[in-house]
């Protein structure tokens, strides 16, 4: 009732608009109305998930672009802080870079990642499923000076012009050379430790070509403590691009080869109730700046995908090793009969490798655990550190606590693959039809090699700790190592992927321009084909890793992978995705469009271990979840405001499996809600702001029925932001607020999240045209915001030790840019 209230509220003051300016508003070419009054960039063409380009103003989709100065204001520390500011999206940016949870409008994220949302780079999937196990794609992009901008489509079309995208499509466009001039950017972490190089330039080579190249270098500790510079890499990109009198051809490639931190949930305390928590640090833990990651803690010894032997460098966390190469090309071979084609192809291997607190208690009770695992016998076991400044000593934590620690050791042997998407494109007097077929691949191989340690709760280089027998005064553990595997899971963790995604997809879209009407319809038939094989764990007694000749307490039973029996991947599903949109536009300056779709989402190794039968087959029913989205939009500007304002429904399916809670999902959910995109822009003062509500529940849940009628966790009912600023040309000033609601910390709607407001500043000034100096704060007033939890309630009155994701406390950096 309240959706259909509020659809009837955007259509009355469409009506109201349209009756009220009509008379006013000169009828130009919505492309004459001048750069200031169009604070939304509303002329903008929009080239993401749409047939043909279209200016913002005229597309029957509900979309958003950020600009490099939208991008800057916003004081992103990462990629997917960008993403806070588009409106109807909702960023989980607390695990570094990469590793982020990212939903679109209410659309669940049962297990991480962004399932029902493709991120692209220049048209074309960073990876062909947003939710692969240690595999999301925000890890293998980075946002530089080589960004011209971002698009963001929101439901629509993107059912039916890109795979396995039905919630919507975040496109990164590249400079290409059009704009000659190059930049050099330098930033610094003035309070934690952080150094980048930015750099982009592009000429012409030529009448008729030209060229970008850029990309970064970096190195730090990062926004955390770690210890150690766990962030450190580069990245360079480049394009030629070679024009003729029917079109063009773009040939690019990208190298990346960056480490970062992979921040994991962490160590938190919490008093108070369910309804009224109160999150709070440790004492030598601080949850706004801290990290489980310790410069005693950068190795560990163990066995590969193989079961041989090695050591992992920890200091790696997130690795992606990316080589892409790609083509673009458009022509027109006759009157209005057009050719695009785009092309990449990806080699792209990497790790992931970072601590996860699998329960923080205190410390007797744990030590106590591990020595009963150990020799069998239950009782009272002593604690030492294994290393740093008191090894050997008794352990004897400020806080009293330990944290029973799961090291996720991934390898990514191969996520690479490749991409392509023909059209063509003919018009047909008022009509426009473009058939097209998308051929791609996704290589999905990978080990899991998970070990156990025990590590103290201490945010300042945490010392590994043993166990020892009070008897014999011989350590049990080794170095802080009590199990290779994970015992506190079942030993349900060493895996071996390997597998292929084959996907073919027909599509044809068809578009009407009749005076101010213009109407569009699309299809899609995606057929995925799986092959492959995976394999389990398998449980070693008296297994020799060391090679020593003696099987140490840490060894009597060691976690393998199952080489030998691996499980087929053998199934083949198809389905159809649909489209149909309208847009009316009654004036240069305001416009309504509304659109129904159906989209599918092929599910991938999430399948694995629990879903796949025996012989490698898959039921439909499982391999694919369906979307159904309804909108009702509104767009409208006048006098340097600008207003977007969409209303949406959606119905959604998903099944999934959660790597650290060990729990497969099985449900239909639904959403409905308002996104709201304003700007204004009138002689030294900006603003820009988004909203969205959304009113979102669990409809069905086959495996947890207790659930349904309950909202999908971490949903807020409201997310906004806000950037005001003031530009006096020799200097700009601003603030970026972005907020939440309160929101539940898991399905059971038991605990929840307080609501908070984090402010980001910024201050430029350009002495000189070429010349800018800049300084910007993320998070000016250290608040706490916390945006994921393992445990789902607490026990009111009593310290609660959880496992929790709290955005990163102040950061405040400087840069000095130079354009040439």
């Amino acid at each position: 009732m309240k959706f259909r209230h509020a659809l009837a509220f955007g259509v009355a003051l469409s009506a109201f608009s349209t009756q009220a300016l009509a008379q006013e508003e000169a009828q130009s070419d919505s492309s004459e109305v001048a750069a200031e009054d169009d604070a939304l960039g509303f002329n903008e063409i929009i080239v993401t998930a749409s047939p043909r380009p279209a200016n913002k103003l005229q597309s029957s989709v509900s979309v958003s672009a950020l600009g490099a100065e939208a991008i800057a204001d916003a004081a992103p520390r990462t990629t997917a802080e960008i993403f806070r500011q588009i409106p109807g999206v909702r960023s989980e940016s607390t695990g570094g870079d990469g590793n982020a949870n990212i939903a679109v409008r209410g659309l669940p994220v049962a297990s991480g990642g962004a399932k029902f949302l493709q991120l692209q780079e220049d048209g074309l999937p960073v990876m062909q499923f947003g939710d692969i196990a240690f595999g999301n794609a925000d890890i293998f992009l980075r946002a530089d000076q080589t960004v011209q901008s971002i698009q963001a489509v929101r439901g629509g079309s993107a059912s039916t012009l890109a795979s396995n995208a039905p919630g919507g499509v975040i496109n990164f466009i590249s400079k290409n050379g059009s704009k000659e001039g190059g930049t050099i950017m330098a930033t610094v972490g003035l309070d934690y430790e952080d150094y980048r190089l930015d750099f982009n330039y592009g000429a012409s080579l030529g009448e008729n070509t030209r060229f970008n190249i850029g990309g970064f270098w970096r190195e730090g500790e990062g926004p955390r403590r770690v210890g150690y510079n766990g962030n450190s890499g580069y990245q360079i990109k480049a394009n030629l691009t070679q024009e003729f009198d029917s079109g063009y051809i773009r040939i690019y490639a990208r190298h990346l080869n960056d480490r970062a931190v992979g921040y994991l949930p962490m160590p938190m305390l919490v008093t108070g109730s369910n309804s009224d928590p109160k999150f709070q640090s440790f004492t030598n833990f601080n949850i706004l700046s801290d990290a489980p990651q310790s410069a005693l803690f950068t190795s560990a010894f163990g066995l590969d995908g193989q079961n041989n032997t090695r050591t992992t460098d920890i200091r790696d966390g997130m690795h992606p090793l990316v080589t892409t190469v790609g083509l673009e090309a458009e022509f027109e071979l006759a009157d209005g009969l057009k050719l695009e084609e785009r092309f990449r192809w990806s080699d792209i291997s990497g790790r992931f490798v970072s601590p996860f607190p699998s329960e923080v208690g205190g410390a007797a009770a744990i030590g106590n655990s591990v020595g009963e695992l150990l020799t069998g016998t239950a009782g009272s076991y002593d604690l030492v550190y294994a290393n740093g400044a008191k090894a050997g000593q008794a352990f004897n934590p400020a806080n009293g606590l330990l944290m029973r620690t799961h090291l996720f050791n991934v390898d990514i042997n191969d996520f690479g693959g490749f991409t392509n998407d023909i059209k063509l494109s003919k018009e047909l007097g008022s009509a426009t039809v473009t058939a097209g077929f998308y051929k791609a691949r996704q290589n999905i191989d990978m080990d899991w090699i998970w070990d156990s340690f025990l590590m103290e709760v201490n945010g300042n280089n945490a010392a590994l700790v043993d166990v020892v027998d009070p008897v014999s005064g011989n350590a049990l553990t080794s170095n802080g190592l009590y199990a290779y595997g994970v015992p506190f899971w079942g030993n349900c963790c060493q895996r071996s992927y390997d597998a292929t995604y084959d996907i073919n997809a027909p599509y044809v879209a068809v578009g009407f321009e009749l005076d101010a009407l213009t109407v569009d319809g699309s299809i899609r038939y995606d057929n995925v084909s799986a092959r492959g094989s995976y394999a389990g764990p398998l449980q070693a007694s008296g297994f020799d890793v060391n090679g020593d000749g003696t099987i140490q307490p840490v060894e009597q039973s060691v976690s393998l992978i199952d080489n030998g029996n691996p499980m087929p991947i053998n199934y083949d599903v198809s389905y159809w995705s649909w489209s149909i949109g309208a847009n009316y536009q009654f004036s240069d300056n305001a416009a309504v469009f509304a659109r129904a779709s159906r989209g599918g989402r092929a599910n991938a190794d999430r399948l694995l271990f629990g879903v796949v039968q025996p012989d490698g087959s898959v039921r439909k029913a499982d391999a694919i979840d369906y979307v159904d989205q309804y909108e009702l939009g509104l767009k409208y500007r006048a006098g340097g405001f600008g207003l977007f304002l969409t209303g949406f429904y959606a119905r959604t399916q998903e099944q999934n499996f959660e790597a650290t809670s060990q729990r497969f999902f099985d449900r239909t959910y639904k959403a409905k809600g308002l996104e709201l995109e304003a700007a204004y822009r009138r002689g030294i003062f900006d603003l820009r702001a988004g909203a969205t509500w959304t009113d979102a529940e669990i409809s069905k849940d086959n495996i947890t029925p207790a659930n349904e009628g309950n909202t999908p966790r971490r949903q807020a009912r409201f997310v906004y932001q806000l950037t005001p600023a003031l530009d006096f040309d020799v200097a700009r000033v601003g603030l970026n607020i972005v907020g939440t609601t309160k929101a539940y910390a898991q399905d059971s709607n038991e605990l929840i999240f307080p609501g908070y407001r984090q402010v980001n500043a910024f201050v430029t000034f350009r002495p000189v045209d070429s010349v800018e100096l800049s300084l910007n704060a993320n998070n000016l007033f250290n608040a706490k915001g916390i945006t994921e939890a393992e445990e789902g309630s607490i026990v009111s009155g009593a310290n609660n030790y959880i496992r929790a994701r709290s955005i990163n406390g102040r950061t405040v950096s400087a840069s000095v840019r130079f354009d040439f």
